[in-house]
Order: structure tokens, then C-alpha cells, then sequence
């Protein structure tokens, strides 16, 4: 077993994964129409053959009317299916293991919407005061639950290892959870955050039932939101608990833990600058595994590095302590997987001076 905790195995749900890396999920914009290509496929297999533990794709648009807010974004229904076959079997000649992330954008408005295509959301908001698109009725509401089940259906099917579903940073399930976003007064709105989480309960259920009891569902979830970076959903230990307990209930086996930057403690003023971060108080409350994401291996923080900021490779040493210490189970790595797929194994081997830095030309190309 290594003395490093990062390329230690990890069991989950009937898998091994062979250590502790995730790639996390970032949108590329690579699948013209929708349709992912021999492109996709390549690169996802070079992150498998570059030892990645667990691979999970870009956001993949599920069968409803603006689930996506780019028409490059891959589809997850009819033939895009062809592609992510030809995906996952490229993964699986590395050994690699993947997971589709399956998302709605709900109400966010995108200059690149395909024409004709209205949004939907909880309420017609996507922010406090901003209006797009219209409130879903019950009947958009049943659909939307029935096209993530679908889509995780399909995933099993198709080989597939887990699924995961986005939950977080602001899109259709987390509008459900935001009051801001969320001012319904039927069974799918509320005055506190549990009553809110309704429809991720039913979702979870719903996906639950389509891949049976032994296939692993993640969940990714922020407090943050791109409308509000300093938004929390539960200010509280008690209030997270209450928030989390019923989404593992209905299905949910990991909490993908989504912060800017992840060596941040989530509630300071309880445990102090170095207390536990979101995936480390949601294990604790929940018992379940969680992954640890936000900037991790580079020295800027994601959200500036979309926005242009360049960074560089940085000390991953926190993270092995708090890894180290069972804080979290797994880590999300996101942009420094985009510009070297062999990002794992350099980090494996110590070959630190041979990492790449990021920077937002990266994201022009499939490397």
C-alpha cells in the first residue's frame, strides 16, 4: 500500500477504485449538436491510461426542453448514447472507471441557447430578481425526474461504472434547494431547506430505481452558487444534516462536496481556520463517503481560472494531511487534469517539476 493517501484503493458500492483520485466534471463544449465524438472518447482514455481513480464526465444534458445552455454540450439521450458507448469503452481498455454527470441548467440564461428553446425552473428566477424562461408545472416537473431516471438507466446500460448527478452551483436541482430560486408554495417549495431538497429526494429515488441498489450514485452539491459566491444553504451543522440525511436516504451513496477553494473550513466559527471543510462535515453528519473539490493542485481558485486567471502547481500537502486524517475519502481534481492527463502519475511518481500550469487557453483544446 502506498505511504502516499492519495493513490491508496477505495472501496465503493462493489468497485475498487485503484486510489483517491476523482477527475471532477468540467464542461468542454467539444460535442457539436450534442454529439460526443472520437475527441471525447480520446481524451477521457488518456485520463484513465494517466491513473485517474474515477473518472466523471462534463455535464452531460438530459432529454428536456434548455437542460443545456450550449449547443456543444453533450447530450445524455437518443444518439449521443452511440458516443458515450464508444466512451466508456475506451475508458474501460485503460482499466479506467467513469461515471456520466447528468444536468439541467434550469432558469440560467446563456447567449448560446439554442433559438427556441425556453428555460424552465422552480419559479421563472434564476437569481433574486432575474427572471428567464417560465415556472415548471407538476407535469414539467415529473418529466424532468423521469429524464434524470432515464438517463441513469441508460448509463447502467450503456457499462457505465457510477452516475452522478449536479446538484450544485446554482443550476436547476440546486434552484430547487435555493429559497431565492424556489418560491413555490406546492409540494416542491417551502419555507426551510429540507421541504426545498423535495424534488432532489424524488430525483434520487427515481435514479435509485432505475440502476437498482447496487450501482453507485453520486450527488454534487455547493453551498455557493455562480449567482452568489458567499450564499450558504445550511449555516449550520444542524441544518446540513437536515439538508443531506434525507438525500442519502432516497439513494445518494457519495456527497460530491463543491468549494472554491477546498482547504476552507466550513463553519470557522465553530471549529476554528482549520476545521473541517463541506465534505468533511458531510461525512461527519452523514456517515457517507464524500469527495473534496476546489482548486485543488494549483495555486488560483477555479472560478477565477474560468474567468482567466492563470495558475500554477502547488503543494499538495494540506490535502494529504486532511486525507491522512479521514476528513474526506476522495478529491476532485478539475482544471490541472484538463492540461495534463497524465496529471496522477507525475504526482504518483514525485515528478513535481514536470506539472503544467493552467491557464484559460487550455480550454481551446482537447489535450
Amino acid at each position: 500500500m502506498s505511504s502516499n493517501p492519495l493513490f491508496r484503493p477505495f472501496p465503493l458500492k462493489g468497485l475498487t477504485l485503484p486510489n483517491r483520485i476523482v477527475m471532477a466534471p468540467m464542461t468542454r463544449s467539444f460535442s457539436p449538436a450534442g454529439q460526443p465524438g472520437a475527441n471525447v472518447a480520446e481524451y477521457y482514455r488518456k485520463r484513465a491510461a494517466g491513473g485517474v481513480g474515477l473518472i466523471i464526465t462534463e455535464g452531460t444534458a438530459v432529454e428536456r426542453t434548455g437542460a443545456a445552455n450550449d449547443p456543444n454540450v453533450p447530450h445524455f439521450f437518443g444518439s449521443a448514447l452511440d458516443g458515450w458507448g464508444q466512451v466508456v469503452k475506451s475508458v474501460h481498455s485503460e482499466s479506467g472507471l467513469i461515471a456520466p454527470q447528468l444536468w439541467h441548467v434550469g432558469g440560467l440564461p446563456n447567449r448560446r441557447t439554442p433559438k427556441g428553446e425556453e428555460a424552465e425552473s422552480p419559479s421563472g428566477v434564476y437569481m433574486p430578481g432575474k427572471t428567464n424562461g417560465r415556472a415548471m408545472s407538476d407535469e414539467d416537473v415529473a418529466d424532468a425526474v423521469a429524464a434524470f431516471a432515464r438517463a441513469a438507466g441508460d448509463a447502467k446500460r450503456l457499462g457505465f461504472d457510477a452516475v452522478e448527478l449536479h446538484g450544485a452551483h446554482g443550476y436547476l436541482i440546486d434552484q430547487f434547494f435555493w429559497g431565492a430560486t424556489n418560491a413555490r408554495d406546492d409540494r416542491w417549495g417551502g419555507d426551510t431547506l429540507p421541504l426545498r431538497a423535495r424534488f432532489a429526494v424524488e430525483l434520487l429515488k427515481a435514479v435509485r430505481a432505475a440502476v437498482g441498489p447496487d450501482f453507485p450514485v453520486i450527488i454534487r452539491l455547493s453551498q455557493w452558487k455562480q449567482q452568489d459566491f458567499a450564499f450558504r444553504l445550511a449555516p449550520s451543522p444542524d441544518e446540513l444534516a437536515a439538508w443531506l440525511g434525507p438525500l442519502a436516504d432516497a439513494g445518494a451513496d457519495v456527497f460530491h462536496c463543491s468549494q472554491r477553494r477546498f482547504w476552507e473550513p466550513e463553519f470557522p466559527e465553530l471549529d476554528g481556520p482549520e476545521g473541517l471543510n463541506f465534505a468533511g462535515w458531510a461525512k461527519k453528519l452523514t456517515g457517507k463517503p464524500t469527495i473534496t473539490v476546489g482548486s485543488v493542485g494549483l495555486t488560483g481558485e477555479f472560478v477565477a481560472g474560468m474567468g482567466g486567471e492563470s495558475s500554477k502547481p502547488a503543494s499538495l500537502d494540506g490535502l494529504l494531511d486532511r486525507l491522512e486524517r479521514d476528513e474526506f475519502d476522495l478529491v476532485g481534481v478539475g482544471r490541472a487534469l484538463i492540461v495534463d492527463p497524465d496529471w496522477a502519475l507525475k504526482v504518483r511518481d514525485g515528478r513535481h517539476g514536470e506539472l503544467t500550469d493552467y491557464t484559460t487557453e487550455s480550454l481551446m483544446t482537447l489535450v
